[in-house]
């Protein structure tokens, strides 16, 4: 039997935060977690895409779980990133990876090599078999130019056990509710995508793993219950309130918004690794004012 309830509610991708030298900031790493689990929510997702995992070594990946687990210490549960477009690497990976600790794995749909959508099955499943905890897929097509369609999505939670849901954040509603309608009991439905919380979970959804949540887990936790409780009045207002903050988090990319909130908070500082680069100044300017905005709300 599939359990899901530990993936109900409020999901937080972590970010990672990095030093003047670019390397990981552990003190930060633990200011930002205790921000978010006394914040109020319900899990952690660690070495996501909000997480810069693509940037991060195999050692730094396995001493940012290692800290995590610790400074968690069990008050909340656990998920790790690992995706990848080798099938056997990720195998690799899981197989030589210390889960204790660890609740489930978030695994992204391959990107760059484009499977198809026999492909994409195959994959999840192995992955599936070899992992001894459960499996949430995470499809972001936007990012991997490979959309993991309702069908395939419905086929792999009837036919693998071990898996027991999927972040959506493909922005299609209409294959998001195929999804939700046709989809076993105990298979769940997340939002990856903190705009589209509201009408996932009106929809049949169960929460959201969410970026907006690292700086504002009480807003986005109430938000969450608000809407888990039919009540869309109160989630409404909340979505429309921080619809702003949203935005930007967004607008120079993922995490360049939110890492600039949480150092405006003091909460890590604003450094990314190349590739990717902090939020251009008029971009910062704005999200100040946007903060001031809904703190004084």
């Amino acid at each position: 039997m599939k359990d899901t309830k530990k993936f109900r509610g409020t999901g937080v991708a972590i970010v990672t935060p990095f030093k003047n030298d670019s390397s990981i900031d552990f003190a930060a790493l633990g200011r930002v977690v205790n921000h978010v689990i006394n914040g109020g929510v319900n899990y952690l997702v660690v070495m996501g895409t909000t997480g810069e995992s693509s940037t991060l070594t195999k050692d730094e990946k396995k001493a940012i779980i290692s800290y995590v687990v610790e400074v968690t210490d069990s008050r909340v549960p656990l998920i790790i990133g690992i995706g990848g477009n080798s099938t056997q690497e990720v195998i690799n990976t899981v197989r030589h990876s210390n889960l204790t600790g660890i609740d489930g794995i978030l695994s992204v749909a391959p990107y760059y090599n484009k499977p198809s959508q026999r492909g994409l099955f195959q994959h999840f499943k192995a992955i599936s078999t070899c992992s001894p905890v459960p499996v949430i897929l995470y499809n972001v097509p936007g990012r991997t130019c490979c959309n993991i369609s309702s069908d395939t999505c419905i086929e792999l939670a009837n036919e693998c056990e071990n898996i027991v849901g999927i972040k959506e954040a493909s922005g299609d509603i209409a294959q998001i509710m195929r999804i939700i309608k046709n989809k076993p009991d105990n298979f769940s439905v997340i939002s990856g995508d903190d705009m589209m919380t509201v009408p996932i979970i009106a929809s049949g959804g169960v929460g959201v793993i969410s970026v907006l949540a690292n700086a504002f887990p009480s807003a986005t936790s109430e938000l969450v219950t608000s809407s888990l409780k039919n009540n869309c009045k109160s989630a409404r207002e909340l979505q429309l309130r921080y619809l702003e903050i949203i935005e930007l988090l967004f607008v120079d990319g993922n995490p360049a918004g939110v890492k600039a909130m949480l150092n405006i908070m003091n909460l890590c500082q604003n450094i990314l690794r190349l590739p990717l680069v902090p939020v251009n100044r008029a971009t910062y300017t704005r999200i100040q004012k946007a903060i001031e905005e809904v703190s004084n709300s």
